[in-house]
């Protein structure tokens, strides 16, 4: 008799099993099936039965307790969830969480005692919930399955044993990030205080960075050691077994702290990027969170961009991690998508349960329809409804994969949804840029242009000058569209057609605000100019894209009213003999 896939697995400490109870009973309440052992644990090998149930559960509650922190079977049972991504943790008393389950945001249920109506436990409750219905829509959807098997038949894979680099199974899963190791900042100033100030800026930016799942950093305790050595940083990449180290320094220049940061490639001992920062001292007291905050997302643009570099002169033999890369060196232009899309069903191909490959697929084959095709191809919606689904069952605490899974889901219609995982994943890493990204565009379609403003800056700081910068001030200009500032929406929509001449929805967007300004001789200059750019581009094209745009419906089709207007009202050029 087959057994029944646990919803729910609960992983606790004995001494705390009535309140234990108390969890499993609430789930049952909830229509959850729960496995959760009530009989005491003996011996030193692992039960087998509930080692399968722990594999097969779709979350993975653990109750965190001053014994279970203590508990090596709960310790176990948390490592394993955690690496299969079905983890949801919950304090049930005040205590100290194994350092290594810190950064996983875990539920305050300290307080409560069965009430079904506490705030807390319906916020746990939906938590629970979300990781269920992933997990099983990821199990029980048969064409996820069979799209894995069609794109390993279709894709070209990596000849056998053709790269040292290439690994298989659950070690290409754990080797395709990129390592860091963050060394000991150098006090130059000689101040205990800066001594002190240098500590926790490595001890900062080794939490910040950790919370970027898609880089791999060293914990403290692995570079201390080397607190005072220099010299030889191939040998301390080797001894660390990383690809990438920073160094810094921390030294007081007059009335300003100075840190240096760089970030050096440890087997060439290149240097890749460098940044001074300077502070004044009388803002000590909040210059380390704003420092950490800058330093990591430069940091974190800087190694991507290195890893980009990696792949691209990488001729083939591709990992998973490495063609992700080069599908997002790519960039978001009409001409560059075919290759994209090629990189990305290959990398779903080396590794199908490789989240981000889902993710950035799902991402790219809803924009190309949303953009290019108007949101009309029911079969393009389909398979990014399939692959974002796939990305989140698969790992829904990663913000990339949460993020570019939400945009995704957003293009697909699935707006309510799309916006829950955008806020989601910036309460996973609200110093990720694509966190941002997401919520730039849900807000966008919801109408509330001044967060969504908040979230152009917080991008623009984090990700300056990336390659959606022209998509980005484009978006802007939207936002102050919505919010009646006509004037500066031309701006940040001549903005955009600065960085990309041939922007064709920037030239779209500033026919529209020149209309609503009046100015319809300047209008129907950029018509002339969008039908130059794009040929293709019918009026019933433009109201396609409008439709499907990111904005609300009536906000669509009030912008495609003006640029109607004045699309009617530019004579078409006669075709050159």
């Amino acid at each position: 008799m087959e057994s029944i896939v646990p919803d729910v697995f609960l992983s606790y400490n004995r001494e705390d099993q009535a309140v234990a109870r108390r969890f499993a009973e609430a789930f049952e309440r909830e229509g959850l099936n729960v496995w959760w052992d009530v009989t005491l644990r003996s011996g030193e090998a692992y039960d087998q039965v509930t080692e399968r149930a722990l594999r097969d559960a779709r979350a993975v509650v653990v109750l965190w307790s001053r014994k279970s922190v203590e508990s090596r079977w709960v310790r176990a049972e948390a490592t394993l969830a955690d690496r299969q991504h079905t983890l949801v943790p919950a304090m049930i008393e005040p205590c100290e969480r194994p350092i290594m389950f810190e950064l996983t945001q875990t539920a305050d249920l300290c307080h409560w005692q069965g009430d079904l109506r506490d705030p807390a436990w319906q916020q746990f409750l939906a938590d629970v919930r979300q990781f269920v219905e992933r997990r099983a829509a990821y199990t029980r959807v048969p064409e996820a399955r069979q799209y894995h098997v069609q794109a390993t038949a279709a894709a070209p894979v990596a000849k056998p044993n053709a790269s040292p680099e290439r690994t298989t199974g659950a070690d290409a899963k754990r080797d395709h990030r990129p390592s860091l190791a963050i060394l000991p900042f150098t006090n130059r100033s000689r101040d205990p205080e800066d001594e002190v100030f240098a500590d926790g800026m490595v001890e900062d930016l080794i939490s910040a960075l950790s919370l970027d799942r898609s880089l791999r950093v060293l914990a403290r305790s692995a570079t201390e050691l080397l607190r005072g050595q220099t010299g030889d940083l191939e040998a301390i990449g080797r001894r660390l077994a990383v690809r990438y180290l920073l160094e810094g320094n921390v030294r007081r220049v007059g009335a300003s702290l100075r840190v240096t940061a760089q970030l050096v490639e440890a087997e060439s001992g290149a240097i890749l990027w460098s940044q001074r920062f300077d502070r004044p001292l009388a803002e000590l007291a909040d210059l380390q969170e704003a420092l950490t905050t800058e330093v990591a997302a430069h940091l974190g643009v800087r190694v991507q961009q290195a890893e980009v570099e990696r792949a691209l002169r990488k001729p083939d033999n591709l990992s998973a991690w490495e063609a992700v890369m080069r599908a997002s060196a790519a960039g978001p232009t009409r001409t560059r998508m075919a290759k994209i899309l090629d990189e990305l069903r290959n990398a779903v191909a080396i590794e199908p349960d490789y989240a981000l490959a889902h993710a950035y697929l799902a991402f790219n084959v809803a924009s190309f329809n949303w953009f290019w095709k108007g949101g009309r191809d029911a079969a393009a919606i389909q398979e990014a409804n399939l692959h974002a689904d796939c990305a989140l069952a698969l790992d829904p605490r990663d913000p990339l994969v949460v993020s570019e899974a939400s945009q995704a889901l957003c293009m697909c219609g699935r707006w309510d949804e799309g916006l829950r995982w955008a806020e989601r994943a910036v309460a996973l890493n609200p110093n990720c840029a694509a966190s941002h990204s997401s919520m730039i565009a849900s807000t966008m379609y919801f109408g509330r242009h001044e967060e969504l403003l908040r979230h152009l800056d917080a991008y623009q700081e984090l990700a300056p000058n990336d390659s959606w910068a022209s998509v980005r001030q484009l978006q802007r200009g939207g936002a102050h569209y919505m919010a009646g500032r006509y004037d500066e929406a031309l701006r940040a929509c001549q903005q955009s057609l600065l960085l990309d001449p041939n922007q064709i929805f920037a030239l779209k967007d500033a026919v529209v605000y020149l209309e609503k300004l009046g100015r319809r001789p300047e209008a129907r200059d950029y018509v002339r100019r969008l039908r130059a750019v794009d040929p293709d581009g019918t009026l019933d094209l433009w109201e396609a894209r409008h439709t499907a745009s990111l904005l609300r419906p009536e906000v669509a089709a009030e912008m495609f009213d003006a640029f109607k207007r004045v699309w009617l009202d530019t004579p078409v050029e006669p075709a050159s003999a």
